[in-house]
């Protein structure tokens, strides 16, 4: 993937997105599931950084395949100032190539790897990051993205 993808999202308040009308350069970063420990920690972590970003000029999407009403819940639960979408039909994963076959406890299935991805102005693909670890990564994000 060299260019944004063409794909839409849903917006907790129902409103579809269309990625590529979307402000540039952006963050998109890609988690499994809201209210669980990992997927929390991120969002609040870009959360925490959010003005930050948008100082920066730099907008930023978390997309899950939850729906938007849990992402209602979420953002409200945690005070989150990052932006949501959800993913329902899953044509954002497959763009992005985000949806991989994972194994638990010798037990494997299909989900959300954690992954981000940065856009330059021109919405060609400047950085992703695969496998994502939560601590630091929000912050070495802003960093790469500052770097633009």
């Amino acid at each position: 993937m060299d260019m944004l993808p063409d794909v839409t999202v849903t917006a907790p308040d129902g409103t579809v997105l269309r990625l590529r009308e979307r402000p540039l350069p952006m963050v998109v970063y890609f988690y499994p599931k809201d209210d669980t420990t990992g997927c929390t920690r991120e969002a609040q972590d870009f959360s925490a950084l959010a003005a930050e970003f948008t100082t920066a000029g730099i907008s930023v999407l978390g997309i899950s395949r939850d729906t938007p009403s849990k992402h209602q819940k979420f953002i409200a639960k945690y005070d989150l100032a990052v932006a949501l979408a959800s993913d329902e039909d899953g044509s954002a994963c497959e763009a992005f190539g985000t949806w991989v076959e994972k194994s638990m406890y010798g037990r494997t299935y299909m989900g959300i790897e954690r992954s981000t991805f940065l856009f330059d102005r021109d919405g060609r693909l400047a950085r992703e990051w695969r496998k994502v670890k939560v601590a630091g990564h929000a912050a070495a994000v802003l960093e790469a993205a500052c770097a633009l």
